[in-house]
């Protein structure tokens, strides 16, 4: 939630204290300037939601298209086994960072080819071997090849007049050798 979304409540100065007395009292977490999230209750006590949901949620309040980073993206596909250590995301808004409890999100603006099949497969796909760049993507593909269902570079195929000359020259030679 941000502050601005609470301005019919009240004046900005009276919205401004009642949140800030609800982060001092708990029932509020601060991610950022004018951003807020609910503390996840368990029964060890009270957390910080998943970096997930409040990246959901930010897409949801902004309209904003986000998807992982690349660098997420090859070691969910197993072309990589670095996992990121940092929470880094990609989005069609403007980049910025913000807190939640001890960790730092980053979003990064990306082009529009890079957010192309969000939450599937195939977008995983697209940013990975973004990530990679030229020289290791041809290798990535073999191995993808073997690893997902042939739906999954169909539909990476489908989208390619969007992609990057270099990237739609691989997935089409791939495609072509099929």
């Amino acid at each position: 939630m941000g502050a601005k979304e609470a301005l019919h409540l009240g004046t900005r100065v009276a919205v401004d204290q009642a949140l800030s007395r609800l982060v001092k009292g708990g029932a509020l977490l601060r991610a950022g300037r004018g951003a807020y999230v609910l503390p996840v209750e368990t029964r060890f006590g009270v957390r910080t939601p998943s970096v997930d949901k409040v990246v959901e949620g930010i897409s949801a309040a902004k309209g904003e298209i986000i998807a992982p980073h690349g660098a997420t993206a090859a070691n969910t596909l197993g072309l990589t086994t670095q996992v990121p250590v940092r929470a880094i995301y990609l989005t069609s808004g403007r980049s910025r960072r913000f807190q939640l409890g001890g960790q730092t999100i980053e979003l990064l603006h990306a082009p529009g080819w890079q957010l192309t099949l969000v939450g599937s497969p195939a977008g995983d796909v697209v940013r990975a071997l973004a990530w990679l760049g030229p020289e290791q993507s041809k290798m990535a593909l073999r191995t993808l090849e073997r690893k997902l269902p042939p739906g999954a570079l169909q539909m990476v195929a489908a989208v390619r007049s969007r992609l990057p000359t270099w990237m739609a020259q691989q997935i089409s030679q791939m495609v072509v050798n099929d």
